[in-house]
Protein backbone atom coordinates (compact mmCIF):
# COMPACT_ATOMS: atom_id res chain seq x y z
CA UNK A 1 0.00 0.00 0.00
CA UNK A 2 2.89 2.67 0.57
CA UNK A 3 4.24 1.44 -2.56
CA UNK A 4 1.34 2.35 -4.27
CA UNK A 5 1.04 5.43 -2.48
CA UNK A 6 4.29 6.14 -3.46
CA UNK A 7 4.05 6.07 -7.06
CA UNK A 8 0.87 8.12 -7.33
CA UNK A 9 2.35 10.97 -5.13
CA UNK A 10 5.28 10.77 -7.97
CA UNK A 11 2.51 10.62 -10.83
CA UNK A 12 0.51 13.15 -9.42
CA UNK A 13 4.06 15.52 -9.19
CA UNK A 14 5.40 14.65 -12.99
CA UNK A 15 1.47 15.79 -14.21
CA UNK A 16 1.71 19.09 -11.92
CA UNK A 17 5.29 19.58 -13.51
CA UNK A 18 4.66 18.92 -16.93
CA UNK A 19 1.14 20.75 -16.68
CA UNK A 20 2.76 23.76 -15.61
CA UNK A 21 5.62 23.55 -18.35
CA UNK A 22 2.33 23.31 -20.81
CA UNK A 23 0.86 26.51 -18.83
CA UNK A 24 3.83 28.47 -19.04
CA UNK A 25 4.61 27.51 -22.88
CA UNK A 26 0.70 28.24 -23.50
CA UNK A 27 1.57 32.05 -23.75
CA UNK A 28 5.15 31.77 -24.44
CA UNK A 29 6.28 35.25 -23.11
CA UNK A 30 9.53 35.02 -20.31
CA UNK A 31 9.08 38.13 -19.36
CA UNK A 32 9.34 41.94 -19.39
CA UNK A 33 12.61 43.92 -18.60
CA UNK A 34 12.01 46.32 -16.80
CA UNK A 35 9.07 45.06 -15.12
CA UNK A 36 9.00 47.88 -12.98
CA UNK A 37 9.93 51.73 -13.53
CA UNK A 38 9.35 54.68 -11.70
CA UNK A 39 7.38 57.17 -13.65
CA UNK A 40 6.96 61.00 -13.48
CA UNK A 41 3.39 61.68 -11.18
CA UNK A 42 2.82 65.30 -12.92
CA UNK A 43 4.15 64.56 -16.30
CA UNK A 44 4.18 62.11 -19.57
CA UNK A 45 6.66 59.69 -19.35
CA UNK A 46 7.83 57.30 -21.87
CA UNK A 47 9.67 54.14 -21.04
CA UNK A 48 11.73 51.30 -23.30
CA UNK A 49 10.54 47.99 -22.51
CA UNK A 50 11.83 44.68 -24.13
CA UNK A 51 8.85 41.60 -23.46
CA UNK A 52 11.07 38.71 -24.23
CA UNK A 53 11.26 35.15 -25.63
CA UNK A 54 8.02 36.09 -28.22
CA UNK A 55 6.82 32.46 -29.79
CA UNK A 56 6.78 32.74 -33.56
CA UNK A 57 4.01 34.27 -35.08
CA UNK A 58 2.89 36.35 -32.06
CA UNK A 59 1.92 39.70 -32.41
CA UNK A 60 1.21 42.86 -29.84
CA UNK A 61 -2.37 43.49 -29.84
CA UNK A 62 -3.05 46.50 -27.37
CA UNK A 63 -2.03 48.28 -24.33
CA UNK A 64 -3.30 49.64 -21.42
CA UNK A 65 -3.18 51.02 -17.61
CA UNK A 66 -4.70 49.91 -15.27
CA UNK A 67 -5.13 50.57 -11.06
CA UNK A 68 -4.67 47.14 -9.84
CA UNK A 69 -4.13 43.80 -11.50
CA UNK A 70 -4.87 40.29 -10.10
CA UNK A 71 -1.60 38.85 -10.73
CA UNK A 72 1.79 40.60 -11.87
CA UNK A 73 4.53 38.69 -14.64
CA UNK A 74 2.95 36.88 -17.59
CA UNK A 75 -0.51 35.47 -17.31
CA UNK A 76 -2.57 33.65 -20.33
CA UNK A 77 -5.85 35.80 -19.05
CA UNK A 78 -6.33 39.57 -18.68
CA UNK A 79 -5.36 40.58 -15.20
CA UNK A 80 -6.27 43.88 -14.84
CA UNK A 81 -9.24 44.08 -12.44
CA UNK A 82 -12.26 44.69 -13.43
CA UNK A 83 -13.52 48.67 -13.12
CA UNK A 84 -9.60 50.04 -12.71
CA UNK A 85 -9.17 50.97 -16.21
CA UNK A 86 -6.84 54.32 -16.49
CA UNK A 87 -6.45 54.42 -20.04
CA UNK A 88 -5.49 52.77 -23.23
CA UNK A 89 -1.83 53.37 -25.36
CA UNK A 90 -3.03 56.17 -28.20
CA UNK A 91 -2.68 54.79 -31.66
CA UNK A 92 0.09 57.94 -32.38
CA UNK A 93 2.37 56.60 -29.80
CA UNK A 94 2.03 52.60 -30.69
CA UNK A 95 5.43 52.42 -32.62
CA UNK A 96 6.42 49.12 -30.73
CA UNK A 97 8.62 46.56 -33.41
CA UNK A 98 9.80 43.34 -33.58
CA UNK A 99 13.38 42.56 -32.06
CA UNK A 100 15.85 40.09 -31.88
CA UNK A 101 17.28 37.60 -34.02
CA UNK A 102 16.65 33.72 -34.64
CA UNK A 103 15.93 31.89 -31.66
CA UNK A 104 15.59 34.94 -29.54
CA UNK A 105 12.46 37.05 -30.32
CA UNK A 106 11.89 40.08 -28.82
CA UNK A 107 9.37 42.98 -28.54
CA UNK A 108 10.61 46.49 -28.01
CA UNK A 109 8.30 48.72 -26.39
CA UNK A 110 7.53 52.21 -25.96
CA UNK A 111 5.67 53.12 -23.33
CA UNK A 112 4.06 56.66 -23.40
CA UNK A 113 2.22 57.04 -20.08
CA UNK A 114 0.16 60.16 -20.95
CA UNK A 115 -0.58 63.16 -18.27
CA UNK A 116 -4.62 61.57 -18.09
CA UNK A 117 -3.04 58.63 -16.89
CA UNK A 118 -0.65 59.73 -14.03
CA UNK A 119 -3.64 61.96 -13.11
CA UNK A 120 -5.92 59.22 -12.55
CA UNK A 121 -3.42 57.27 -10.54
CA UNK A 122 -2.32 60.29 -8.51
CA UNK A 123 -5.97 60.94 -7.55
CA UNK A 124 -6.57 57.39 -6.25
CA UNK A 125 -3.34 57.86 -4.37
CA UNK A 126 -4.72 60.79 -3.06
CA UNK A 127 -7.59 58.96 -1.60
CA UNK A 128 -4.95 56.80 0.21
CA UNK A 129 -5.12 53.94 -2.73
CA UNK A 130 -2.39 52.00 -3.74
CA UNK A 131 -0.16 54.82 -5.38
CA UNK A 132 1.22 51.65 -8.07
CA UNK A 133 -0.57 51.28 -11.41
CA UNK A 134 0.04 48.86 -13.88
CA UNK A 135 1.19 48.47 -18.04
CA UNK A 136 -0.54 45.55 -19.37
CA UNK A 137 0.58 44.21 -23.08
CA UNK A 138 -2.20 42.19 -24.79
CA UNK A 139 -0.40 39.80 -27.49
CA UNK A 140 -2.18 37.44 -29.62
CA UNK A 141 -0.92 33.64 -31.20
CA UNK A 142 -1.05 32.65 -28.17
CA UNK A 143 -2.64 35.02 -25.91
CA UNK A 144 -0.60 36.45 -23.12
CA UNK A 145 -0.78 39.60 -20.72
CA UNK A 146 2.45 40.54 -19.53
CA UNK A 147 2.31 43.31 -16.79
CA UNK A 148 5.19 46.29 -16.05
CA UNK A 149 4.69 48.00 -12.27
CA UNK A 150 4.82 51.82 -12.55
CA UNK A 151 5.78 53.46 -9.55
CA UNK A 152 5.14 56.88 -9.06
CA UNK A 153 7.59 59.62 -8.31
CA UNK A 154 8.66 63.39 -8.93
CA UNK A 155 9.81 64.15 -12.22
CA UNK A 156 13.71 64.16 -11.52
CA UNK A 157 16.66 61.96 -11.49
CA UNK A 158 15.08 58.66 -10.50
CA UNK A 159 12.67 58.24 -13.43
CA UNK A 160 13.82 56.97 -16.97
CA UNK A 161 15.41 60.53 -19.04
CA UNK A 162 13.05 60.36 -21.82
CA UNK A 163 11.55 63.05 -24.11
CA UNK A 164 8.02 64.19 -23.87
CA UNK A 165 7.96 66.98 -25.79
CA UNK A 166 10.40 69.20 -28.57
CA UNK A 167 9.69 72.28 -30.68
CA UNK A 168 11.84 73.86 -33.21
CA UNK A 169 11.51 77.10 -34.35
CA UNK A 170 13.83 79.92 -35.99
CA UNK A 171 14.02 83.26 -33.79
CA UNK A 172 12.17 85.02 -37.02
CA UNK A 173 8.15 86.71 -36.89
CA UNK A 174 7.66 84.82 -39.89
CA UNK A 175 5.68 81.02 -39.85
CA UNK A 176 7.89 79.88 -43.19
CA UNK A 177 11.00 81.53 -43.32
CA UNK A 178 12.52 82.60 -46.48
CA UNK A 179 15.81 82.80 -46.73
CA UNK A 180 17.41 85.43 -49.56
CA UNK A 181 20.48 83.82 -51.32
CA UNK A 182 23.13 84.72 -49.76
CA UNK A 183 21.37 86.09 -46.74
CA UNK A 184 22.17 85.20 -43.14
CA UNK A 185 19.67 82.92 -41.74
CA UNK A 186 17.95 83.82 -38.47
CA UNK A 187 19.08 81.13 -35.18
CA UNK A 188 17.42 78.29 -34.16
CA UNK A 189 16.02 76.59 -31.35
CA UNK A 190 15.03 73.55 -30.01
CA UNK A 191 12.49 73.61 -27.08
CA UNK A 192 12.93 70.32 -25.07
CA UNK A 193 10.53 69.08 -22.10
CA UNK A 194 11.67 65.84 -20.42
CA UNK A 195 11.70 63.53 -17.97
CA UNK A 196 14.57 62.16 -15.71
CA UNK A 197 18.07 63.73 -16.06
CA UNK A 198 20.78 62.69 -18.56
CA UNK A 199 23.30 63.48 -21.41
CA UNK A 200 20.96 65.00 -24.61
CA UNK A 201 22.84 63.85 -27.35
CA UNK A 202 22.75 64.31 -30.94
CA UNK A 203 23.14 66.25 -34.46
CA UNK A 204 21.61 69.15 -36.25
CA UNK A 205 21.27 67.13 -39.92
CA UNK A 206 19.98 69.13 -43.01
CA UNK A 207 17.52 67.94 -46.00
CA UNK A 208 18.57 69.40 -49.18
CA UNK A 209 16.85 69.34 -52.50
CA UNK A 210 16.70 66.39 -54.09
CA UNK A 211 17.14 64.49 -50.79
CA UNK A 212 15.36 61.59 -50.46
CA UNK A 213 12.32 62.67 -47.95
CA UNK A 214 13.02 61.30 -43.93
CA UNK A 215 10.03 59.02 -42.62
CA UNK A 216 9.01 58.60 -39.23
CA UNK A 217 10.79 55.90 -38.67
CA UNK A 218 14.23 57.57 -39.41
CA UNK A 219 12.65 60.99 -37.04
CA UNK A 220 12.08 58.67 -34.33
CA UNK A 221 15.12 59.09 -31.58
CA UNK A 222 17.40 56.23 -31.89
CA UNK A 223 16.54 55.04 -27.97
CA UNK A 224 13.20 54.15 -29.44
CA UNK A 225 14.15 51.60 -32.15
CA UNK A 226 15.23 48.08 -31.33
CA UNK A 227 19.26 47.88 -31.17
CA UNK A 228 19.94 46.29 -34.70
CA UNK A 229 17.21 48.41 -36.39
CA UNK A 230 19.28 51.95 -35.08
CA UNK A 231 21.73 51.86 -37.88
CA UNK A 232 18.95 51.84 -40.68
CA UNK A 233 17.74 55.21 -40.21
CA UNK A 234 18.31 57.63 -43.25
CA UNK A 235 21.74 60.02 -42.63
CA UNK A 236 21.65 63.95 -43.89
CA UNK A 237 24.03 65.80 -44.33
CA UNK A 238 25.29 66.94 -40.54
CA UNK A 239 25.82 70.74 -39.67
CA UNK A 240 26.83 70.33 -36.03
CA UNK A 241 26.38 67.94 -32.93
CA UNK A 242 24.78 68.75 -29.49
CA UNK A 243 25.74 67.25 -26.40
CA UNK A 244 24.27 68.71 -23.31
CA UNK A 245 23.57 67.15 -19.51
CA UNK A 246 20.38 68.19 -18.38
CA UNK A 247 19.78 68.48 -14.45
CA UNK A 248 16.57 67.31 -13.17
CA UNK A 249 14.39 70.51 -14.34
CA UNK A 250 12.41 69.28 -17.14
CA UNK A 251 12.83 71.96 -19.79
CA UNK A 252 15.97 72.73 -21.77
CA UNK A 253 16.27 75.23 -24.51
CA UNK A 254 19.28 73.45 -27.02
CA UNK A 255 20.40 76.45 -29.18
CA UNK A 256 20.77 75.47 -33.17
CA UNK A 257 23.69 75.34 -35.52
CA UNK A 258 25.80 78.28 -36.25
CA UNK A 259 23.87 80.44 -38.84
CA UNK A 260 26.59 80.16 -41.06
CA UNK A 261 26.82 76.75 -41.75
CA UNK A 262 22.71 76.07 -42.18
CA UNK A 263 22.63 76.32 -46.42
CA UNK A 264 21.69 79.62 -48.10
CA UNK A 265 23.48 79.80 -50.91
CA UNK A 266 21.36 77.74 -53.57
CA UNK A 267 17.68 78.06 -54.07
CA UNK A 268 15.35 75.38 -52.78
CA UNK A 269 13.36 74.15 -49.83
CA UNK A 270 15.35 72.68 -46.84
CA UNK A 271 14.42 70.89 -43.71
CA UNK A 272 16.34 71.03 -40.60
CA UNK A 273 16.68 67.78 -37.97
CA UNK A 274 16.78 67.44 -34.27
CA UNK A 275 18.09 64.19 -34.13
CA UNK A 276 18.84 62.35 -30.44
CA UNK A 277 20.82 59.51 -29.97
CA UNK A 278 20.61 57.20 -27.70
CA UNK A 279 22.46 57.45 -24.40
CA UNK A 280 23.10 54.97 -21.38
CA UNK A 281 20.58 55.76 -18.61
CA UNK A 282 20.61 53.26 -15.21
CA UNK A 283 16.84 54.20 -14.51
CA UNK A 284 15.32 53.02 -18.25
CA UNK A 285 18.22 50.40 -19.58
CA UNK A 286 16.44 47.13 -20.71
CA UNK A 287 18.00 44.00 -20.69
CA UNK A 288 17.09 42.21 -24.35
CA UNK A 289 18.88 39.09 -23.17
CA UNK A 290 21.93 39.13 -25.20
CA UNK A 291 22.95 43.07 -24.60
CA UNK A 292 21.58 45.48 -22.22
CA UNK A 293 20.15 47.89 -24.56
CA UNK A 294 20.87 51.81 -24.32
CA UNK A 295 17.38 53.70 -23.49
CA UNK A 296 18.26 57.38 -22.30
CA UNK A 297 16.25 59.69 -24.95
CA UNK A 298 13.53 57.52 -25.92
CA UNK A 299 10.13 59.17 -27.14
CA UNK A 300 7.45 58.29 -28.15
CA UNK A 301 6.88 60.12 -31.34
CA UNK A 302 8.94 61.35 -34.49
CA UNK A 303 11.07 64.71 -33.91
CA UNK A 304 9.54 67.32 -35.56
CA UNK A 305 11.63 68.55 -39.14
CA UNK A 306 12.14 73.02 -39.39
CA UNK A 307 11.45 74.03 -42.97
CA UNK A 308 13.07 76.87 -44.88
CA UNK A 309 13.37 77.93 -48.80
CA UNK A 310 16.15 79.80 -49.90
CA UNK A 311 15.08 82.32 -52.94
CA UNK A 312 14.51 85.70 -53.96
CA UNK A 313 10.83 85.89 -54.16
CA UNK A 314 8.95 88.81 -55.28
CA UNK A 315 5.48 88.93 -53.93
CA UNK A 316 2.65 87.41 -55.56
CA UNK A 317 -0.86 89.54 -55.94
CA UNK A 318 -2.06 92.65 -55.16
CA UNK A 319 0.15 95.38 -55.13
CA UNK A 320 2.47 93.35 -52.75
CA UNK A 321 0.18 93.11 -50.02
CA UNK A 322 -0.93 89.46 -50.29
CA UNK A 323 0.72 86.14 -49.32
CA UNK A 324 3.29 84.66 -51.04
CA UNK A 325 2.97 80.91 -52.29
CA UNK A 326 5.88 78.60 -52.23
CA UNK A 327 5.18 75.13 -52.66
CA UNK A 328 3.49 73.27 -55.00
CA UNK A 329 4.70 75.47 -57.85
CA UNK A 330 5.57 72.51 -60.19
CA UNK A 331 4.98 68.76 -61.54
CA UNK A 332 4.85 66.82 -57.62
CA UNK A 333 4.54 63.55 -56.31
CA UNK A 334 2.16 62.80 -53.70
CA UNK A 335 1.50 59.66 -52.18
CA UNK A 336 -1.53 60.28 -50.39
CA UNK A 337 -1.64 64.70 -49.18
CA UNK A 338 -0.43 67.44 -50.85
CA UNK A 339 1.53 69.95 -49.00
CA UNK A 340 0.57 73.92 -49.40
CA UNK A 341 3.18 76.12 -47.80
CA UNK A 342 2.87 79.80 -48.24
CA UNK A 343 4.41 83.11 -46.29
CA UNK A 344 1.26 84.75 -44.56
CA UNK A 345 0.32 88.22 -43.84
CA UNK A 346 0.85 89.28 -40.62
CA UNK A 347 -2.54 91.07 -40.51
CA UNK A 348 -4.60 88.34 -41.94
CA UNK A 349 -7.09 86.84 -39.27
CA UNK A 350 -8.04 83.69 -41.54
CA UNK A 351 -6.51 82.57 -44.87
CA UNK A 352 -8.51 80.71 -47.50
CA UNK A 353 -7.25 78.23 -49.80
CA UNK A 354 -8.56 77.54 -53.14
CA UNK A 355 -7.85 74.41 -55.84
CA UNK A 356 -9.33 74.70 -58.94
CA UNK A 357 -9.20 72.53 -62.24
CA UNK A 358 -10.25 74.03 -65.28
CA UNK A 359 -11.90 77.16 -63.48
CA UNK A 360 -13.66 74.74 -61.20
CA UNK A 361 -12.88 74.94 -57.16
CA UNK A 362 -12.52 71.48 -56.20
CA UNK A 363 -10.79 72.22 -52.53
CA UNK A 364 -11.35 75.31 -50.37
CA UNK A 365 -10.38 75.25 -46.99
CA UNK A 366 -10.49 78.02 -44.36
CA UNK A 367 -6.39 78.33 -41.95
CA UNK A 368 -5.83 80.12 -39.25
CA UNK A 369 -4.10 83.25 -40.16
CA UNK A 370 -0.29 83.23 -39.95
CA UNK A 371 -0.19 79.72 -39.81
CA UNK A 372 1.22 78.99 -43.76
CA UNK A 373 0.68 75.85 -44.22
CA UNK A 374 -2.08 73.20 -44.95
CA UNK A 375 -2.30 69.48 -46.03
CA UNK A 376 -4.93 68.26 -48.54
CA UNK A 377 -7.21 65.77 -47.90
CA UNK A 378 -6.40 61.81 -49.95
CA UNK A 379 -8.94 62.54 -52.57
CA UNK A 380 -7.18 65.36 -53.85
CA UNK A 381 -4.58 62.65 -55.60
CA UNK A 382 -7.56 61.99 -57.29
CA UNK A 383 -6.98 64.30 -59.69
CA UNK A 384 -3.57 63.14 -61.09
CA UNK A 385 -2.06 64.22 -64.16
CA UNK A 386 -4.33 67.61 -64.49
CA UNK A 387 -3.46 70.69 -64.41
CA UNK A 388 -4.14 72.25 -60.79
CA UNK A 389 -3.58 76.19 -60.04
CA UNK A 390 -4.28 77.13 -55.96
CA UNK A 391 -4.22 80.57 -54.75
CA UNK A 392 -4.32 82.31 -50.57
CA UNK A 393 -7.47 84.61 -50.18
CA UNK A 394 -5.95 87.04 -46.70
CA UNK A 395 -9.51 87.36 -44.75
CA UNK A 396 -10.28 90.12 -41.95
CA UNK A 397 -11.91 89.09 -39.12
CA UNK A 398 -15.72 90.09 -40.33
CA UNK A 399 -14.33 87.76 -43.60
CA UNK A 400 -13.59 89.72 -45.70
CA UNK A 401 -10.93 89.61 -48.60
CA UNK A 402 -8.42 91.61 -47.60
CA UNK A 403 -5.98 90.37 -50.23
CA UNK A 404 -5.50 87.67 -52.55
CA UNK A 405 -2.34 85.84 -54.08
CA UNK A 406 -1.94 84.87 -57.77
CA UNK A 407 -2.48 82.08 -59.18
CA UNK A 408 0.23 78.96 -58.98
CA UNK A 409 0.19 76.31 -61.54
CA UNK A 410 0.98 72.36 -60.10
CA UNK A 411 0.45 68.89 -61.48
CA UNK A 412 -0.05 65.87 -59.05
CA UNK A 413 2.45 62.97 -60.80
Amino acid sequence: MKKQMKYITRIITLLLFYGAMNISSAFAITGVNPSGVNVSHSSPSTVFLTFQGLSAGQKAVEAFWCGAVTTTGVSATDPCVAGTVFGRLPLRNTIGRASGTAGNNNFTDIMSIPASVTRRAYQDAQQGKDSRFFYVRHFSNPTAYAVVTCRMAGGGARVPFSLVDVQMKFMSDSPVVIIPKGSEPPEVVAKVRYTGTGRLTGRWEVVSPGDEEPSDFDLLPEASLPIEKRALQKRYTVLERFDLFLPPTGEVTVPGPDVNKIPHQADGYYKLLFRVEATVDKESNSNAVTATVASGGAAGFPMPMLRYYVGNYAPNGLNGKSAELLLPNKDIEAATNVQFTWVALDTAVFEKLDVTEDGEVILSAVIKGGVGYYQSPPWLTEHRGKELKWRISSLGSDGSVEAVSGWQFFKIK
